[in-house]
């Protein structure tokens, strides 16, 4: 009974981190109808940082210190937060915030084709290969190029090489950040910060165009960086170093859905069913990637009592398919 209220408590991690992040497509949508592309990023940057710069101090932890490690943070900074919430604002000028949703869902399948080029994935099992197929073929879907209404666009290619952005980014902190002893809080207040640097350089290019308030566009960047861009990025980075990147990845399931139903209520977007079909082909090739092998635990043969040593009975055989 004990391990139930931390699955209870991980669940509901997943779940707000879901519909935060789900509702980030929304929020973009209402901030673009005042500001640019340029400054829907730099505003969020910078309101997030904010935000996890509060929450840093008022628990007494530091920024990371060293260069070696403000490095990584400022490549990291560049490939998940920079440029992705830049390509997500400048293809939400033509794309509907829901099918944005449907096709940032196709991050994990581009964590799989980095894995193979960096040799973290020593080769697909049939399964996994199936589902990688079946994740872009579901893009396509998508993406509809056989019709001349079709979504094939430099907005829908932004927001692919958005999400393409994610899945480097992610690997990246993996491999230099997560798990070397430095808080999350800190090093995602870090991160933020570093990406409000690298987007305040893009002003000259778009930036400086005067902006269009409203309440309705000055509360959606509000929101867009408090809570769907600092908050959501902390609980991603500490489901990442509690659980693991697979178990994080699942929350890519359900932002589709969350981006989708968002759309259509809030925003009168129409319902396609051909992109409902499309994003449920890449979720299902996504889950698919995300299998793994599976583990026979094989209890250790019976030994006389009279032959055995109290140590032999510690280590039970643990086999791993390899079907």
């Amino acid at each position: 009974m004990n391990g139930v209220p931390g699955r209870t408590w991980a669940a509901a991690r997943v779940g707000v981190l879901a519909l935060l992040w789900g509702s980030t497509f929304l929020w973009i949508e209402l901030a673009l109808e005042g500001f640019s592309p340029v400054q829907v990023t730099l505003l969020r940057c910078a309101l997030g940082a904010a935000t996890l710069t509060v929450l840093l101090f008022s628990t007494g932890k530091r920024l990371p210190r060293g260069r070696a490690t403000w490095k990584h943070i400022v490549v990291a900074a560049f490939f998940c937060n920079a440029l992705p919430f830049g390509l997500f604002s400048v293809g939400q000028q033509t794309v509907d915030s829901g099918v944005a949703g449907a096709l940032n869902a196709t991050t994990p399948l581009w964590s799989v084709l980095i894995g193979l080029g960096i040799g973290t994935e020593r080769g697909l099992r049939p399964v996994r290969l199936a589902g990688l197929l079946l994740g872009f073929a579901g893009t396509s879907l998508i993406f509809a190029p056989w019709q001349q209404s079709g979504l094939t666009s430099w907005g829908a290619l932004a927001i692919v090489g958005a999400a393409a952005s994610y899945a480097v980014g992610f690997t990246y902190m993996g491999h230099h950040l997560v798990g070397k002893g430095m808080p999350t809080l800190s090093l995602s207040a870090a991160q933020l910060m570093a990406a409000t640097g690298l987007t305040a350089l893009a002003l000259p290019v778009g930036g400086l165009e005067p902006a269009h308030v409203a309440p309705t566009t000055l509360i959606a960047v509000t929101i867009l960086g408090i809570f769907a861009t600092g908050i959501t990025f902390h609980l991603t980075y500490r489901i990442i170093a509690d659980e693991g990147a697979t178990n994080a990845a699942t929350v890519g399931y359900l932002l589709p859905v969350v981006s989708v139903a968002l759309g259509a209520i809030v925003l009168d977007e129409p319902f396609s069913l051909r992109v409902a079909a499309g994003m449920a082909v890449v979720l299902t090739g996504v889950s698919m990637t995300r299998r793994q092998k599976r583990t026979r635990i094989t209890p250790p043969a019976k030994i006389p009592e009279a032959a055995t040593h109290p140590a032999d009975a510690r280590h039970p055989w643990v086999h791993t398919s390899h079907d």
